[in-house]
């Protein structure tokens, strides 16, 4: 059944995708000069709501913006409608492969709405908001992109707003980096869009908070690690069952750290030896027994290598085939309904992972930091895999393979070289390439002496 929908694609997804990239356009040409196409595409969005109750309202907004009034209440009227249209892909995305795998999915527990913050705040940031959307992408200036720093910075002196600034952080750094933006051939249209809808609604007055978590007992039973890795940052995202008591649970934990350019591949396992039970559990395909650590409303355990011990071997492969199909998934928080969100794991076989059919390996996510290779994979017995939405097709990046290679029936995680590679060439290479951790961390803490 999974093949035969992934063959698909549902109904209304590419209308409601072209609604949203026509906005997108006029968002990068600025609302300040609307053109007729351009007014259309607002309108459009509005008229995608036209039998629901926001539709007046939304109407409404793109009417005083197509006038020449784009006032905050608007702006945030139709980022709200475009992050609304990205949701219901999302959900029918996510409705239909759930239905497809026979996942079961935890409703979502909406959190209380937040504590009244510092309005002068929020106002700054959705009149820096307003003035971007006036120019477009296309007229930002490094001027208008400064004027974000102070605003920036109130809103990391209150923990309520962290969440808020560090978005804007990020996305202003993005525009500063990208300056002239004028000049630049291609722009990161979807990206830049999403950021500023998402922008806009969290900058409104009593947009919930995040759940505070529950604190959990059980086993946690590792999957695979999806590590992504960044010019400047590394992430290892590590997805598994969580067993405490009733149908075991599909969580995720992330673990993060700073890097340089320099450091790739294998080594990149090194910056992460602060978290040595979570690696050690995924090199030696250990489960880890939890006790009272916190896990959110999303699914993500906050890691803390207090609350671990490690627990017997488990083979993921094993786990997956026999466990995956009864485990209940997490809701997912209305702003983190997009398309590009679902990341599902999966227990594939040799029928499913057929050359000819819907379902391709992403060969551009498979980490150079494991020993998992793409003609490993394309000649998987089974796999666990991350089943990804992208550009209109659904992708699979390996987690763990079962493979003939050789002859010889092999099997590799993505976690394997977590404490090091366990290839003799790749150890080889990496001892031939030197401690670069090291070496910087020394050098680093040479200059703090000083």
């Amino acid at each position: 059944m999974l093949v035969e929908w992934l063959a698909q694609t549902p109904t209304g997804v590419a209308e409601t995708m072209e609604t949203v990239t026509a906005f997108d356009e006029a968002l990068t040409h600025g609302f300040g000069r609307l053109s007729e196409s351009r007014q259309a595409a607002l309108t459009g969005l509005a008229g995608a709501f036209g039998a629901t109750p926001l539709g007046e309202r939304l109407a409404d907004a793109a009417a005083k913006v197509v006038a020449g009034s784009p006032g905050d209440e608007y702006l945030a009227a139709l980022a709200g409608g475009r992050l609304a249209l990205l949701g219901a892909v999302h959900d029918a995305l996510h409705t239909g492969l759930d239905s497809a795998i026979g996942r079961q999915r935890e409703p979502w527990q909406a959190p209380p709405a937040a504590d009244a913050v510092a309005e002068n705040l929020l106002s700054g940031v959705r009149t820096w908001l307003v003035e971007l959307a006036v120019a477009g992408w296309r007229g930002v200036t490094e001027d208008l992109v400064g004027t974000a720093d102070p605003l920036i910075e109130g809103l990391l002196a209150e923990p309520r707003t962290r969440r808020l600034a560090v978005l804007l952080d990020g996305f202003a750094a993005e525009l500063r980096a990208s300056s002239p933006i004028l000049t630049l051939p291609q722009l990161p249209v979807r990206r830049w869009a999403d950021l500023w809808s998402r922008a806009m609604l969290l900058a409104q007055p009593g947009f919930p908070v995040s759940a505070a978590g529950q604190p959990v007992t059980g086993r946690f039973l590792p999957l695979g690690v999806d590590l992504h890795e960044h010019p400047t940052a590394v992430q290892a995202q590590v997805h598994g069952l969580l067993e405490a008591g009733g149908a075991p649970k599909l969580v995720r934990i992330s673990v993060s750290a700073a890097k340089v350019d320099t450091i790739s591949g294998a080594a990149v396992w090194r910056l992460l030896r602060g978290y040595p039970q979570l690696l050690a559990a995924l090199a030696e395909q250990r489960s880890l027994d939890l006790t009272g650590m916190t896990l959110l409303g999303s699914g993500d355990l906050l890691w803390d290598e207090a609350c671990a011990a490690a627990g017997e071997p488990a083979d993921p492969l094993a786990t997956a085939r026999v466990q995956l199909a009864q485990a209940v998934a997490a809701a997912v928080p209305p702003l983190d309904r997009h398309p590009v969100r679902p990341a599902e794991p999966v227990f594939l076989e040799a029928h499913q992972l057929a050359a000819d059919g819907p379902l391709t390996v992403d060969t551009d996510r498979i980490s150079s930091a494991g020993p998992i290779t793409a003609e490993m994979a394309a000649g998987a017995s089974a796999m666990i895999g991350l089943l990804r939405w992208d550009a209109g097709r659904w992708l699979v990046q390996p987690l763990a393979v079962a493979a003939t290679v050789k002859k010889k029936p092999v099997t590799a995680y993505s976690g394997d070289w977590a404490m090091g590679p366990s290839d003799p060439k790749e150890a080889k290479a990496e001892a031939a390439a030197g401690d670069a951790v090291g070496v910087l961390r020394e050098r680093a803490g040479r200059l703090l002496r000083k």
